[in-house]
């Protein structure tokens, strides 16, 4: 089977975590961004005939490509991290240090140098590097083995220094942390939280938010169901969050994403006792920005208690994604989406298409009445894998 999928049945936690996604703390990391000159909306894609073939009432895909320029969402939580970060030790509420604050050299006096360390397969980091060079302070950026040249390149053009390793995703995050540590003024911006390491994280998830809440207002209405991705859950814990503070007396039903090489979340939602699972080993799915064996706490607290149903998806689920989404129903948006950013409509119409799902189309309540809105987190952030996938029919 493609997908291996799993209802939540998960007992509730105290749901501490749910706060940090509230409207008015969204609202804040919303009016940081839209203080950047960079800033626009990416565009919601209504894909009607898509929903038709489906059997949904509708679709709808927020695209991520047109993000800052930056073909991904991630730039919202980094950004927003670093913001936090400068305007706490500078002692200042972060609605006091937008673009124009942060960029001045008075402040930058006051607050120094700073290096931003940070782990990725690509989006994120690319996200810290652009950020660390908009605000004049230094990036030291460790990718995974796997990582491809052009994501390599993608961060090295925005100034950073960064290096492929030898290591699995979350060795690299460890590796940016104590390289951090041991440097002066050195700071991990990572959206993994563990014990003692959580504010930051918290940061960028709330910077997801000014993501959430775009398509929130441009869906127009409450969708009935919302398919996201999940890496370490820190996007999925975003979304969640938002769409559960915004609807709480009718939240949408909540389907989560992984791949199968670090299915984390799945793994924890089939243990059932609500404590997280960490997944290790080689990841080597062409889902490069899900290949995360180990879960953000604070974000694994909100899901949880919201998600409905927690998905493990083969690579042919987001090949699937980027086809369709790439070559659309006539009269439909077109939608380029990578190997990541795919993954939530390629889950969506694998269910949908598939006898064999049937009984979790059942049990989602997915049909004619349904109103679906998915991410597509990033763009064609690798052009010439995406050419041979969906061009050529190749598999990676």
């Amino acid at each position: 089977m493609e997908l291996q999928y799993c209802i939540n049945h998960m007992p509730k936690s105290e749901d501490k975590n749910l706060p940090i996604m509230a409207i008015d703390e969204v609202k804040k990391a919303r009016a940081f961004h839209e203080s950047f000159p960079q800033y626009r909306e990416t565009p919601l894609a209504d894909l009607a005939g898509q929903a038709q073939y489906l059997g949904l009432g509708s679709v709808m895909v927020k695209d991520e490509s047109y993000r800052f320029g930056l073909n991904a969402f991630k730039v919202l939580g980094g950004s927003y991290a670093m913001g936090r970060y400068i305007a706490r030790e500078t002692g200042r509420d972060i609605a006091d240090v937008p673009y124009r604050v942060l960029t001045r050299d008075k402040l930058r006096k006051e607050f120094g140098q700073a290096t931003f360390f940070s782990a990725t397969d690509g989006n994120h980091g690319r996200g810290v590097a652009w950020a660390a060079r908009q605000l004049g302070q230094k990036a030291v950026i460790r990718m995974p083995k796997g990582t491809t040249q052009r994501r390599l390149k993608n961060i090295q053009d925005e100034g950073a220094e960064v290096t492929i390793e030898e290591l699995n995703y979350d060795d690299c995050v460890r590796m940016a942390a104590a390289e951090a540590e041991r440097t002066p003024h050195g700071v991990i911006v990572q959206d993994t939280a563990w014990e003692g390491y959580e504010d930051i994280p918290s940061w960028i998830m709330q910077g997801y938010g000014t993501m959430a809440m775009e398509a929130d207002e441009q869906f127009g209405g409450r969708p009935t169901h919302i398919f996201v991705q999940a890496g370490v859950g820190s996007l999925a814990g975003a979304v969640t969050g938002y769409f559960v503070n915004r609807w709480r007396e009718d939240p949408p039903a909540i389907i989560v994403v992984e791949t199968s090489d670090a299915a984390c979340l799945y793994q924890g939602a089939v243990a059932g006792d609500g404590s997280p699972r960490k997944v290790g080993g080689d990841m080597p799915s062409i889902m490069a920005g899900l290949n995360c064996g180990e879960p953000n706490i604070t974000a694994w607290d909100i899901l949880r208690n919201h998600v409905t149903c927690f998905l493990s998806a083969e690579d042919s689920v987001a090949r699937r994604g980027m086809r369709m989404l790439g070559n659309p129903v006539k009269g439909d948006q077109q939608v380029v989406s990578g190997e990541s950013g795919a993954a939530s409509f390629g889950a969506l119409a694998t269910i949908m298409r598939q006898d064999e799902y049937r009984d979790l189309r059942r049990e989602l309540g997915l049909g004619a009445d349904s109103r679906v809105l998915c991410f597509s987190t990033e763009g064609d952030t690798d052009p010439e894998r995406y050419r041979r996938i969906v061009w050529e029919g190749q598999d990676r």
